[in-house]
């Protein structure tokens, strides 16, 4: 699937009738291939407040194999070379006056970032601040990343990293992630990191080789992308779906040399069963059984809540939120997860805006953002992470179905203009799967272009 305005706009009919009659022209999107550079062009990193992280960056960059530059002033040179990213390092903050620094450095670099560039902002967590000047400062960091967000043309995007005292080792991962292709429909976001024992020394190509990885609604849609990219970066992946779905199910694992597990999620024996094949097939040599889970599975019974019957709520909260609850704890409990396991839960935008006609649904979203939170405590005492992903509008076979107009306000209500593709949500989700990714816990990151709806 693909979003045929973009594709429309970006032809050489398409341009000229957009230009003529004024339409949006959203950017074909820079996204990840295997082999790539981390950014088609250098980096300028500058600073605000300490930048107490600003050798820490430009070393994470240059081991990238990236060139980094220094600043140039306001009424610098603004026909010299061209900036794949921005970096701003605004650590160190102590009240509003501060961000003044923050204007003088990204007023003259933005208008000499790259078509699909990248906007990269590290900051200390607002709610770590010593006074209320400190916390206006950081939390105006917020503000500002959002803002340029929608600032930006032609594919680029702006997120913030928010990095405490001592989770400074964190930083790698979740800046790699931002800066590269795999990032290409996340905009406006933020991650705040928590201090870990990040490992060293992970393959960029295959960075979940070895990996067992276990896909929960994985026959089809951006359930069967999640398991394509698993297997791409390494990882053999157990794909769980449906009894009836068990043709497109089989397909899916053949193709990437996975392992094909029919299983209803909702079924009282669910995540006993899943227990005893991850323990059965995949404990050998010292393992446990899986390495990854990523929680996909789920459905939509929309009605307005004043018609819905028991029979609607009941189905989608246990399929979209029960059993995620039941195979995650049953996992734990029985010690079916490796050492640095990693859990992806999938929520919506819905879950965090809310949707009318969507109760339930948003509902059930919204409680794995609070399963995530809560449960991020026991899984970092366990050297694991679990975190949560939040889709916005995703081209699907499933859109495609809805009315004409309905489906093009919602991919275009967003700082990209167009609607994201499967590949997005899964890239993502393979990013906090990631060794490296182990500073990232109890977070929730929305794959929705920055959608105009919603926080």
């Amino acid at each position: 699937m693909a979003d045929w305005y973009t594709n429309f706009v970006n032809s050489g009919v398409g341009t000229t009738v957009t230009k003529q009659l004024g339409l949006p022209r959203p950017a074909v999107l820079r996204r990840y291939e295997p082999g790539q550079p981390l950014l088609p062009g250098p980096v300028v990193v500058g600073s605000a407040g300490q930048g107490r992280l600003r050798d820490t960056v430009t070393t994470v960059l240059r081991d990238a194999g990236v060139t980094v530059l220094s600043p140039v002033t306001a009424d610098g040179d603004t026909d010299g070379e061209k900036y794949g990213a921005i970096v701003l390092d605004a650590t160190g903050l102590t009240g509003p006056a501060d961000l003044a620094a923050a204007h003088d450095f990204l007023a003259p670099a933005l208008k000499r970032l790259r078509p699909s560039g990248r906007v990269v902002v590290l900051a200390d967590p607002p709610a770590a601040a010593d006074s209320p000047a400190q916390a206006a400062a950081r939390q105006a960091i917020d503000g500002l990343t959002r803002s340029i967000g929608k600032e930006l043309r032609d594919g680029s995007t702006a997120n913030a990293i928010y990095v405490p005292e001592g989770a400074e080792a964190s930083v790698a991962s979740p800046l790699t992630f931002f800066l590269s292709g795999r990032s290409a429909y996340v905009d406006g976001q933020g991650v705040t990191l928590s201090a870990a024992d990040v490992p060293t020394g992970q393959d960029d190509d295959r960075p979940l080789g070895g990996k067992v990885a276990v896909v929960t609604g994985a026959a089809r849609g951006i359930g069967a992308a999640i398991a394509e990219v698993m297997a791409r970066d390494g990882a053999h992946v157990v794909a769980v779906d449906i009894p009836a779905a068990g043709d497109s199910l089989a397909k899916v694992a053949n193709a990437i040399g996975g392992t094909a597990l029919q299983l209803d999620i909702t079924a009282d024996d669910a995540p006993q069963r899943l227990v005893e094949h991850l323990k059965e097939r995949h404990s050998a040599g010292g393992r446990k059984g899986a390495d990854i889970v990523v929680h996909n599975a789920g459905i939509t019974r929309d009605k307005l809540l004043v018609n819905m019957d028991a029979a609607r709520w009941n189905s989608v909260m246990a399929v979209n939120l029960q059993a995620q609850l039941d195979i995650t704890r049953a996992l734990l409990d029985s010690d079916a997860l490796n050492p640095g396991a990693r859990v992806v839960a999938v929520s919506s935008q819905s879950g965090i805006a809310g949707n009318r006609g969507q109760t339930n649904y948003a509902a059930s979203k919204a409680g794995v953002i609070g399963m995530v939170r809560a449960w991020a405590p026991e899984f970092a005492e366990r050297g694991a992470t679990i975190n949560a992903v939040a889709p916005g509008f995703i081209v699907t076979e499933m859109t495609a179905k809805m009315p004409f107009g309905t489906r093009e306000i919602g991919a275009r209500l967003n700082s990209l203009q167009q609607g994201g593709l499967p590949v997005d949500v899964a890239e993502t989700i393979a990013w906090l799967s990631q060794p490296g990714a182990a500073g990232v816990n109890g977070q929730t990151v929305r794959v929705c272009g920055q959608s105009l709806l919603g926080a």
